[in-house]
């Protein structure tokens, strides 16, 4: 892997030639109207929102990762709900990331450190802590102690995949570091240049230590002290207290920059409801059934759901009527095959981590007995967290208070409770594929989660990790092939380190 841009090496390389055995070389091609590093401003806002849309996009969700947690079911063009996975939606997800979002929120830090202003370095590791979330849990073992130097003198194009253990390790000390200065920070900020925050570097500190909470709970069974250890020092750092922290995207729907689910629909019609997730929701009498669907084209009346794995002609067949497409709200209103909701869809915010989440992270802490935390707590933390899912997605308190009284929702304890929470949680989590699918792979939970009847014969089980890019083992072999030895088979159905 190449970690710096090739059109920067090879304007280098060009120099050299041209100037031969010259000792200055920094007058040529120098513009000095033109800054060589963009304000951090400028980066922030474009790298967060790339990063944003590229993780949370259509092609990572609709067509993989929500996939993996049924969440969402293919309608037509079926391959990656039977297991296959575009190498070239791979290949893109892992290299762009590392040449632009990553390497973007690194000159943000420097910039930042440089100028001794946390309000601007803080959000940026935050955001480069959460890409990097991102790529260990999709991949496992990657590149990171010796990425994002490929233009520092002396360092390596080929830099070694660290073990996700430590990866993990170094996440989050980052982010407590950030945290510890974000609260300090006495800086002007970014201001209106960050699209989650506005500035508030009060609620940046509270998403980095709510990002140690998933972290310590993902690593919970692999390394059960050190999770421990950790979740009880971002407990005590300050967690998001409500919905108002949410760490999410806003969009201004104004057809250029919108949800990139409703800008996926705006123009193909590929995706419906999970049977799995409509199945359980209806069971429950969950209100935000209609939230997250709409009804089926045949009865205005049923929201039914789309078995997963299925082969092209049984999903596009009968059931492409009869059973329900996402919710109106990720809808832009115009579609090219029909009216669905309204524009209003355009601005469906995209979530990074919730107040829910976290709330759930906690119930399960505490039904576990970790970070000092009794079973006792749980419940009250289980129906915080179904009460934010909730009114998140502009249900009621009251709906809340329903929901939580139902046979199956009232939270029981012990190890049905366990499994309450896990299930909340995958409900909750709609949207944010990896997540969701992240959570199933550690727990099992929910057990419903199973392959397709026409899953793919080399994929026989719900994948467990990504195989690595294919361009890796041109650019990148020795580094990639250690990793393999340590991991395991480079296979979609090998596990990573915390999937116990």
């Amino acid at each position: 892997m190449r970690l710096t841009r090739i059109s920067v090496a090879a304007a280098v390389v060009a120099a050299a030639i041209t100037v031969g055995c010259s000792k200055d070389l920094t007058s040529l091609n120098v513009n000095p109207n033109q800054p060589t590093t963009a304000p951090a401003s400028a980066l922030f806002t474009n790298a967060t929102v790339s990063t944003v849309q590229r993780f949370n996009g259509s092609f990572n969700t609709l067509s993989m990762t929500e996939l993996f947690a049924q969440h969402i079911a293919q309608v037509q063009y079926i391959d990656e709900d039977r297991g296959h996975i575009r190498s070239t939606t791979i290949d893109a997800l892992f290299t762009d990331a590392y040449r632009n979002e990553l390497e973007d929120f690194q000159k943000i830090i420097d910039q930042g450190v440089a100028a001794k202003a946390a309000g601007i370095s803080g959000p940026a590791q935050v955001m480069q802590s959460w890409v990097f979330q991102q790529l260990t849990d999709l991949w496992g073992d990657i590149p990171y102690s010796e990425a994002l130097k490929g233009d520092i003198p002396g360092s390596s194009f080929t830099p070694k995949y660290d073990a996700q253990k430590d990866i993990y390790y170094g996440l989050l000390k980052t982010l407590t570091d950030a945290s510890s200065a974000l609260k300090s920070a006495t800086d002007a900020g970014l201001g209106s240049a960050d699209p989650i925050y506005k500035g508030n570097a009060a609620q940046w500190a509270k998403f980095a230590n709510s990002m140690r909470a998933r972290l310590a709970m993902r690593m919970s069974k692999a390394d059960p002290t050190k999770a421990d250890a950790e979740l009880r020092a971002a407990i005590a750092a300050g967690l998001m207290t409500s919905n108002a922290d949410n760490a999410q995207l806003n969009y201004p729907g104004d057809g250029v920059f919108d949800n990139p689910w409703s800008s996926n629909f705006a123009g193909r019609d590929d995706h419906r409801v999970s049977k799995t997730l409509l199945d359980t929701m209806n069971t429950l009498a969950d209100p935000r059934v209609k939230i997250y669907a709409q009804p089926t084209k045949a009865d205005p009346n049923v929201y039914a759901g789309l078995q997963n794995g299925l082969d092209n002609a049984t999903a596009s067949g009968a059931l492409f009527n009869t059973t329900s497409r996402p919710g109106a709200i990720f809808y832009p209103g115009t579609t090219t095959y029909g009216t669905f909701g309204t524009s209003a869809g355009r601005k469906t915010p995209n979530y990074l981590q919730t107040y829910a989440e976290v709330q759930f992270i906690l119930a399960e802490a505490a039904e576990r007995g970790m970070a000092g935390l009794s079973a006792g707590a749980a419940k009250g933390y289980y129906d915080a967290g179904v009460r934010a899912s909730i009114t998140q997605w502009g249900g009621s308190n009251a709906d809340a208070d329903a929901y939580l009284a139902r046979n199956g929702v009232a939270y029981r304890g012990g190890a049905q409770g366990l499994q309450q929470i896990g299930l909340q949680k995958w409900i909750a989590e709609f949207t944010q594929g990896l997540e969701a699918w992240s959570d199933w792979r550690r727990t099992g939970n929910p057990a419903s989660i199973k392959p397709g009847p026409k899953q793919y014969p080399d994929v026989p089980g719900i994948p467990r990790r990504l195989i690595y890019p294919s361009n890796e083992q041109s650019v990148n072999l020795k580094s990639l092939t250690d990793a393999i030895a340590r991991q395991g088979a480079d296979s979609y159905l090998t596990h990573v380190w915390w999937d116990k």
